[in-house]
């Protein structure tokens, strides 16, 4: 198992326990766009890999690429339009209480941002998600523009399902060893 360099405080994202789609992202953690001209050719093959001819630049958000390229990977149905973060609502089963491995929509405007539940403080979320900076990254998102939580399963819930309290501000910074 490839130990990945993940934020001091989310060890257990090595877990391979972790919910499927935990799992699966991880192989991903640090990934990032192409900053200028051109684009990564890793985010773009996910695109002709699902048959998302309309993505050709990683400089259009790919958060719900990422979401996808994760959940086929696992295999589950990936939604209608996946690059629109906020279709990710209609994924899997919905969960009225967010908890480790959940599919995550959050606002952005009109739009919205998608990624997965990794924890949570009293006034946000901990996200692991693609196009986080521009990058697979977990970032911390206010709990006010949450609009879903969307789990993977559909009979029973897994044993690795659990609401995660992190401090709030935790320090993003990648571990050493």
């Amino acid at each position: 198992i490839k130990i990945m360099k993940v934020p001091i405080g989310f060890e257990f994202l090595n877990d391979p326990n972790s919910p499927k789609m935990i799992v699966e992202a991880m192989k991903f953690y640090g990934l990032k766009e192409k900053v200028g001209p051109g684009s990564n050719p890793v985010i773009l093959g996910w695109a002709k890999e699902l048959g998302l001819n309309d993505y050709t630049d990683d400089s259009i958000p790919w958060c719900g690429l990422g979401m996808a390229k994760v959940a086929k990977d696992s295999g589950k149905t990936v939604p209608n339009k996946p690059l629109w973060a906020r279709n990710w609502l209609n994924f899997g089963v919905k969960m009225d209480i967010p908890a480790y491995g959940d599919v995550m929509v959050f606002s952005r405007g009109s739009a919205g941002h998608v990624g997965l539940y990794v924890g949570e403080s009293k006034n946000t979320y901990y996200v692991y998600g693609a196009n986080t900076g521009d990058a697979w990254a977990i970032t911390e998102i206010a709990k006010s523009r949450f609009l879903g939580a969307r789990a993977e399963f559909r009979i029973m819930p897994p044993e690795s399902r659990r609401v995660i309290m992190l401090p709030a501000g935790l320090a993003l910074k990648l571990r050493e060893d």
